[in-house]
């Protein structure tokens, strides 16, 4: 029976260890013996004294550790091979696979992975023996997966028919009508599978030839199917692994689940499908389950897959699909050591997409070459007259050779490898493996193969189009093109692959944007200049991460690209804005429509005052249909207020002054709006409270109108009404306090609450009247009284910039006029200068540090300048109530009018305030997070500096330590000196425990 499975013992390749060799030998004899088994110790015995059969265990034991303990490990198998011979064996391996019943889980995996090894066992020995052709080794590992594949479906079916979720049709096996499909793709597809190959599969169901027993749970369901059946294959248990499997070829794998319905794979491949998936589907074919819903499947997709006439950008995308094949993991230039078989240049994978390619543009019109085998479809090119006869002869002969030298490498240790040894021993080897004298002879014979395939490839590609841009930008296939990937770095991004995988899953039509082939048409054609201008940003990971999450808003995308291809300018601000204003960033992503604003004239000049944005405001709310809307439409409004004047900060169109005072006029605009519509909400529980008023002040940055884009509001509440003991006259009345303090914090989550247009501002309210022990909304009497009898000074330096911005008007006048009487109260000036001392030495000691870019503490910085325009204001306002200003430079230029400072003074304060908040205001829009010079891109810095009026970076940090050193001296002077002459008996009160840092 021998001459069945040797017929040329010539062929055999020699041991290439002979040590292992002998001890394979040895150990086989020992392994027969210890099974006590008669007749299996004589077959033993006699497969070692015959010279044929010896050497082909030599072969195996001195080539291969994995076929050598697969040999001690099936005795009983090997003796039935012999005597059946290795296509009867083969038959009834699959068979007994086949007819296997359903069992549990560990019998399962225990009795393919058997199987598995068995196949490998005598595919192996097949093949090392000459016995089968790679046709035959190739379709015989094919074949073993189709029917592990299958029975393992079957029994998960069949449990999920015993557990209610399906009804199982009649049939041997119940798949046959099932409505769930298996296809194997790649070479699994065309019965090419390689010796330790993984195998691709797309998992499928058509919900009209299943019956659920309950339809919206049954995608759940093949999920956990689908998941159960790839770790059936693929899990290393004792007894070994089956495959491992791939499902990333189904469509759009990034965001679709294991097992897609029919319906949904067909729309995506009608609407979404690249190219690169139409040569993989060549391959397709039903593996397991129900074959007749996969090749139904399979026929509605014909005209995807074969397209009668291909346009242009069809060609140059098949084209692409050769550029993606020497990526990271293959050889740019052909050699021998370290040679990859599959990916390197001349490789398996050439021969392949020679094949593909040709089939892809040729097949629409000549059915012949829709075929699935390399080999096969190299003939039936030639056949057809694509390509010469001796073309496909050589083509295929070097397919042979390398997927024998392949599957010998991989036979060695049962490893999914693909290359050949980096060393002489290695090669050495591989060489005897495979039957040569020595790795020489075997070197010459591949350099050969690899030369003759690399010229092929070369002539069938040697007019490709270029595609659009300084060089490729290729989105198709599984892989990133390498050459793509050296474009996208050249641009200047340090992540080309990250970049490279955002734009793939944009042209797989994961977001909305992207589902309509026009609108990838556009997005690919605007890619090289969305590319450039990104590039330009001061950061371009960041604007590009930026850019794609603006993309996944996007509920469309046609109008939007047409806009930007109509105007490009608007890209380069899209990117700038993505790149250095992540706020406007952010704003942007939720909503785009803004962008429609930047083509309106007025743009990019000054905001109208207030009183024109409060009636812009008004009208945006006369669409407002209840409450809920209201929060909604002030909410997109200043947003996008706020959005033109970062823009215009961005494109430095107005300063930082000049946006702190627009972005406080938007802030004032949103709170007297939504004043009345909260108070109208509120009175539907509790009714009002009669001849009530309620005054809503502002402070901080709000009150001074120095507002950045992050600014939150500090804000009072202060009521006044006929008594304490008023109660309000709704459905749930409230006594007075309570009334006020309740519409308060309603208020403050009116403006805070997230809604489908985000949150309006953040609120603080540590500066009422005993800050956070105080109650919310305070009457005007107490508020009054407090102030005049129990506050300390640094509440007073807080109420420099107290203005009433919403409610009653008669309210906030009587409030303003009664906080410039608290103001302008007497003080003694060494007692006021150690308060405020004081004061600045403990938030040094909280928030001090020497961090030149902290602007706000450091010393010289904004809180200096604020100080010293509070301390001129409250020393001097008894004299000069006209000193008062709630802005920090007004106040500067009042006391500068009034004599109270030098002008040298007044000069250094007003320009290190105007620089401070240039700084604050562009590092607030431009960065996530404190400045850090280390860390800040290039872009910002440049951005600053130029904002700053100073010639380069270096020239901004001498500006500004210069700017520091004056507006500390004059703190010295104007403070520190006076706090100093404080009587020396004189007891400084303690500072209640507020955080000022703020205020």
């Amino acid at each position: 029976m021998l001459e069945r499975l040797i017929s040329d013992p010539a062929r055999l390749p020699k041991a290439g260890h002979r040590e292992a060799a002998a001890i394979g030998l040895d150990r086989w004899r020992e392994a027969a013996a210890a099974t006590g088994d008669q007749d299996l110790i004589r077959f033993a015995s006699e497969m070692v004294a015959d010279s044929r059969s010896r050497g082909l265990l030599e072969a195996v034991f001195g080539n291969s550790p994995y076929l050598g303990q697969s040999l001690l490990l099936e005795l009983p198998f090997v003796r039935d091979l012999v005597s059946q011979g290795l296509d009867g064996t083969f038959a009834a391996l699959l068979a007994a696979l086949r007819a296997a019943p359903v069992g549990r889980d560990d019998e399962t995996m225990r009795l393919v992975r058997t199987a598995k090894r068995r196949t490998a066992l005598l595919v192996g020995l097949a093949d090392i023996a000459g016995a089968w052709s790679l046709d035959g080794v190739t379709a015989a590992l094919s074949d073993f997966a189709e029917a592990a594949l299958t029975h393992i479906t079957a029994r998960l079916l069949r449990q999920l028919a015993d557990a209610g979720a399906i009804q199982m049709p009649d049939g041997s096996d119940g798949t046959a009508q099932s409505g769930f499909i298996v296809l194997g793709m790649g070479k699994l597809g065309a019965r090419e599978l390689n010796y330790s190959s993984d195998i691709d599969i797309i998992v499928l169901y058509d919900s009209e030839r299943m019956a659920p027993s309950n339809r919206a749970e049954l995608q759940k369901h093949l999920v956990r199917l689908t998941h159960t059946l790839v770790r059936h294959l693929s899990e290393r248990t004792a007894d070994g692994y089956v495959f491992r499997t791939d499902l990333r070829l189904r469509p759009d794998p990034g965001s679709t689940p294991p097992a897609l319905s029919t319906t949904a794979a067909e729309v995506y491949y009608e609407s979404l499908g690249q190219n690169w998936e139409r040569a993989a589907l060549i391959k397709a074919r039903p593996v397991a389950g129900d074959r007749s819903a996969g090749a139904a499947f399979l026929s509605q997709l014909r005209p995807f897959i074969w397209r009668r006439h291909l346009d242009f950008a069809a060609i140059q995308d098949i084209h692409s699909i050769k550029r993606q094949i020497n990526a990271h993991h293959g050889s740019t230039e052909i050699a021998v050591a370290g040679q990859n078989l599959k990916l390197g240049r001349g490789g398996i994978r050439e021969i392949e997409m020679f094949a593909q390619t040709q089939q892809l543009i040729w097949g629409g019109r000549d059915p012949q070459l829709r075929v699935a085998g390399t080999c096969e479809a190299l003939r039936a090119l030639a056949s057809a007259g694509r390509i010469e006869p001796r073309v496909a002869d050589r083509l295929i002969d070097a397919y042979r050779f390398l997927r024998t030298a392949e599957h010998r490498l991989q036979m060695v240790a049962d490893e999914q490898t693909h290359s050949v040894p980096d060393d002489a021993a290695g090669i050495e080897g591989l060489a005897v493996f495979l039957g040569y004298p020595d790795g020489e002879a075997f070197g010459r014979d591949l350099l050969n193969h690899l030369r003759i395939v690399e010229g092929h490839y070369a002539e069938l590609f040697e007019e490709a189009p270029a595609l659009s841009g300084p060089g490729n930008l290729v989105f198709t296939g599984a892989d990133h093109d390498p050459e793509t990937l050296g474009t996208i770095g050249a641009y200047g991004f340090v992540d080309p692959v990250a970049v490279s995988s955002m734009i793939r899953g944009w042209h797989h039509g994961r977001y909305r944007a992207m589902r309509s082939t026009r609108a990838r048409e556009l997005l690919t054609e605007l890619t090289p200049v969305l590319l450039a201008a990104i590039a330009k940003t001061s950061n371009p990971a960041t604007a590009f991460a930026k850019f794609d999450e603006f993309l996944h808003r996007l509920p469309a995308g046609v109008q939007l690209f047409s806009l930007f291809y109509a105007n490009p300018d608007l890209l380069d601000l899209v990117a700038e804005i993505m790149g250095d204003a992540p706020g406007l960033a952010d704003h942007l992503s939720r909503r785009p429509s803004s962008l429609e604003a930047v083509l309106l004239p007025g743009f990019f000049e000054s905001l109208p005052a207030a009183p024109a944005l409060a009636d812009d405001l008004a009208r945006t709310l006369r669409q407002a249909s209840d409450f809920q809307d209201t929060l909604d439409l002030v909410r997109r409004w200043t947003h996008d207020r706020k959005f033109q004047a970062g823009v215009q900060m961005l494109r430095g169109a107005i300063d930082g002054t000049r946006a702190g005072v627009a972005l406080s006029d938007i802030a004032d605009c949103a709170v007297a709006a939504l004043l009345p519509a909260v108070e109208a909400d509120f009175a539907r529980s509790h009714g009002r409270v009669p001849d009530a008023q309620i005054a809503v002040v502002a402070l901080g940055k709000m009150g001074g109108r120095e507002m950045t884009t992050t600014s939150d509001l500090d804000l009072l509440f202060i009521y006044d009404g006929p008594s304490e003991a008023a109660l309000s006259d709704g459905p749930r009345p409230l006594a007075i306090s309570h009334y006020f303090a309740r519409l308060s914090q309603r208020f403050v989550n009116a403006v805070t609450a997230l809604t489908e247009e985000g949150s309006l501002y953040e609120v603080d309210m540590r500066l009422r009247p005993s800050g956070q022990s105080g109650p919310l909304a305070s009457s005007f009497e107490s508020f009054v009284k407090y102030h005049s009898e129990s506050s300390w000074t640094w509440e007073h330096m807080a109420l420099t910039r107290a203005r009433a911005v919403a409610g009653s008007p008669a309210l906030g006048a009587r409030l303003e006029h009664a906080i410039r009487s608290i103001l302008s109260a007497p003080r003694v000036p060494a007692r006021l200068a150690g308060d405020v001392q004081d004061m600045r030495l403990r938030i040094e000691r909280e928030h001090g540090s020497d961090n030149p870019w902290d602007i706000k503490h450091i010393r010289g910085g904004l809180l200096d300048v604020e100080f010293i325009a509070q301390f001129l204001q409250l020393l001097h306002a008894e004299t000069d109530p006209s000193v008062l200003a709630v802005n920090t430079t007004e106040a500067l230029a009042r006391a500068t009018r009034a004599g109270l400072v030098p002008p040298r003074t007044a000069r250094d304060l007003s320009a290190a305030c105007r620089l401070w908040r240039q700084i604050l205001a562009l590092s607030r829009l431009t960065l996530e997070g404190p400045f850090d010079e280390q860390t800040a891109p290039a872009g910002v810095k440049a951005l600053l500096a130029k904002a700053a009026g100073a010639p380069d970076f270096g020239a901004l940090k001498i500006m500004m330590r210069a700017n520091a050193r004056r507006v500390r001296g004059h703190f010295e002077d104007l403070i520190v000196k006076r706090a100093a002459a404080r009587a020396m008996d004189e007891t400084a009160k303690e500072i209640p425990g507020h955080d000022a840092q703020d205020r």
